[in-house]
């Protein structure tokens, strides 16, 4: 091992060491509370010294530490272009750098800058956190590297647990709101169930098979009788259990909607996009890498998850008033068209993949800005029939919303389309057309949520128009609405990214 051969790892270190680098700074330029003129100086320990006071945080500072974050993002994404293409293994194949990690950590390094713009604004008005908030970001985006380059269940605890230990902090950062404290004690309690679920199937994988290495673990997986080792299976249906939690997959998707509804609105954003993706191409890389062998037994699963998931966020989605709580029904039913590729168990399958997981990003960004920029001057507002009649009012901002709810419902032209025809053909050719069949029928029922949407801004009463949305909210909505545009037209790089990144992970 030598300083050479870490060049894989580079993206992680930078982001890592940028992390405590910028607590340091932002600890150091807080400001401290000042003592009045000839007042005797209070005695070392203190509290008046070592307390501080929320309220006194500077908001520019903490806008200065997430556009200081926004540039380690950006070192890390250009490491991770300029990462040699072949396959790279580290620490006894722990650590894994393939095209498959490399796509997804360009998606989440963006995801994660996206969101961290789209918080600048809620830093201003929220005084409980400020320069913490981008540095929890930052661990949470080391923890999620960590786990797409997962190679065995070690690495992949590992990683969950820092992600998970930064979100549920973020989870709760408005200390001084009920629904917040409430949204971060369910994500943390469930969060820690789901983690411990994850590590006894680990251990039992371990103890059956002997091995942590999923190449290992795939081999003893093939081995004749595999199948039929009850530890074995028992071991991986646990495992599956605990990343379900973390992709919100119907039954373990409880948390979803109060979680959404209770965090902030750009910590809402940054859960709903990107551990997601993390938590999804983790669960690629684990069934398609660790137990190739026995796919019989864990596709079953994977499709028992994506059906209920498609079908629970379509209806479950009908009837929210909030808009927060439709966009979370809305990522599980997302999900589960997700996990319709990954039950095809084939390259086409991880293709869909990877290409719908690239556009729900841009999706789901997109959507939760235009939630940012509804506000008012009595402050934020939630409710889906504040949208009436925007496209009078603001229609830069209808058309965008528009395009991004009409790429969500899977409306042709658009990309969204495509992007649930790759993963519904992976299933037909993987003869599994009784989920392809469900999953149109879900895609045509959630269709009505998403056209209602258009329907209030385009048809409704105008209501009174939304106050100035901070500038870089709007860049967010805008860029995300572009791309979607974009790819529709051309998608090709987008295809071919993701067709490699595939066969790289299935050689």
């Amino acid at each position: 091992m030598n300083l050479t051969s870490l060049i894989p790892l580079l993206p992680e270190i930078v982001v890592a060491l940028g992390a405590m680098a910028l607590l340091m700074i932002g600890a150091v330029l807080e400001p401290q509370p000042k003592l009045q003129p000839h007042a005797p100086a209070p005695p070392y320990g203190s509290p008046k010294l070592a307390s501080r006071d929320p309220a006194r945080h500077n908001a520019r500072q903490g806008e200065l530490i997430g556009w200081l974050a926004i540039l380690v993002f950006a070192a890390a994404l250009y490491l991770v272009a300029v990462t040699p293409g072949r396959t790279v293994t580290l620490f006894d194949r722990a650590f894994i750098s393939d095209g498959f990690a490399r796509f997804m950590k360009v998606l989440i390094l963006i995801g994660a800058g996206a969101s961290l713009m789209l918080s600048f604004d809620e830093l201003k008005r929220n005084k409980v956190m400020q320069f913490e908030y981008p540095v929890l970001v930052m661990l949470a985006t080391v923890g999620m590297m960590v786990m797409v380059s997962a190679g065995d269940l070690i690495s992949l605890y590992l990683g969950i647990e820092l992600q998970s230990l930064a979100l549920y902090v973020l989870a709760a950062s408005r200390r001084d709101d009920v629904k917040s404290s409430e949204a971060g004690l369910k994500y943390f309690v469930l969060g820690a169930l789901s983690s411990g679920m994850l590590l006894y199937g680990a251990s039992l994988i371990y103890g059956f098979t002997g091995a942590t290495e999923f190449s290992q673990i795939a081999r003893v997986a093939e081995s004749p009788g595999a199948a039929q080792n009850i530890g074995l299976i028992a071991g991986l249906v646990f495992l599956m259990v605990g990343l379900a939690f973390k992709i919100s997959a119907v039954p373990f998707h409880m948390w979803t909607p109060d979680v959404y509804e209770g965090a902030p609105t750009p910590v809402t954003a940054f859960f709903a996009a990107v551990p997601k993706l993390a938590a999804m191409a983790l669960f690629t890389r684990v069934l398609s890498t660790g137990f190739p062998g026995i796919g019989i037994k864990w596709q079953q699963i994977v499709v028992f998850l994506s059906i209920a998931s498609m079908l629970l966020g379509a209806f479950g989605a009908i009837g929210q008033n909030n808009i927060k709580r439709l966009l979370a029904y809305s990522s599980i039913g997302n999900i589960g068209f997700a996990l319709v590729g990954l039950a095809a168990n084939s390259d086409d399958g991880i293709q869909g993949v990877l290409i719908y997981l690239a556009l729900y990003l841009a999706m789901t960004l997109g959507a939760f800005a235009a939630v940012l920029a509804m506000r008012r001057k009595s402050g934020p507002v939630e409710e889906i029939s504040e949208l009436a009649g925007l496209a009078q009012t603001n229609p830069s901002k209808a058309f965008i919303l528009a395009a991004l709810m009409l790429s969500l419902a899977g409306i042709p032209p658009l990309i969204g389309f495509f992007a649930k025809f790759y993963v519904f053909n992976a299933a037909v050719k993987a003869g599994m057309w009784p989920l392809a069949i469900i999953g149109v029928v879900a895609s045509v029922i959630g269709a009505y949520y998403y056209l209602r949407i258009v329907k209030l801004m385009y048809f409704d009463a105008a209501k009174p128009a939304f106050a100035h949305v901070d500038r870089s909210v709007f860049i967010v909505m805008a860029a995300c609405g572009l791309f979607v545009i974009l790819a529709t037209f051309v998608p090709g790089p987008l295809v071919d990214a993701a067709a490699s990144a595939a066969h790289s992970l299935r050689p």
